[in-house]
């Protein structure tokens, strides 16, 4: 048995600071707008918790994630461009939520382009809700574009007895 991935087995992993190079390759590859490669690097250095999916000698997406008082942050989940439509982005997401959980999180939140409606239907097929909207949130080519605000209720929290 291996633990190698391969083009039919891929394999989430934890990534750090030598995986930043390929990171941002694919960031600026799927946005228009991408994070810079130093945003990555101090997100690593703050403690972020970050996974990629791997498969056979590629990168094909990341997450970035943190949490604090019962609550996570999902900061960018993000697909190469060629291996994109294939279920890669629920994956990560399933991925990120069952992590958060096992660490005791009791929700996570993200803000989503409005204009991106893929990325809001994953969420809402996942169980994410609306909860709100950020105003002016993101860069976007014509100046600013709003953030839709979700969140998703892992688990609920205990009520004092």
């Amino acid at each position: 048995m291996t633990t190698r991935p391969d083009k039919k087995h891929p394999l989430i992993r934890r990534l750090g600071l030598d995986d930043v190079d390929r990171i941002y390759a694919i960031e600026k590859l799927a946005y228009p707008f991408p994070w810079s490669r130093s945003l990555f690097v101090d997100c690593l250095h703050a403690g972020y918790t970050f996974f990629g999916l791997q498969i056979g000698k590629d990168l094909a997406g990341y997450t970035v994630f943190n949490w604090a008082a019962s609550e996570a942050h999902l900061l960018n989940l993000c697909v190469h461009p060629d291996w994109q439509h294939r279920g890669y982005g629920s994956l990560l997401l399933e991925y990120a939520i069952n992590h958060v959980a096992r660490q005791g999180n009791e929700s996570m939140f993200l803000e989503v382009r409005t204009s991106n409606s893929r990325a809001t239907k994953l969420y809402l097929n996942r169980g994410f809700e609306v909860i709100g909207n950020r105003r002016s949130y993101y860069q976007a080519g014509d100046g600013r574009e709003d953030a839709t605000v979700m969140r998703l209720v892992i688990r609920r929290a205990n009520p004092a007895s």
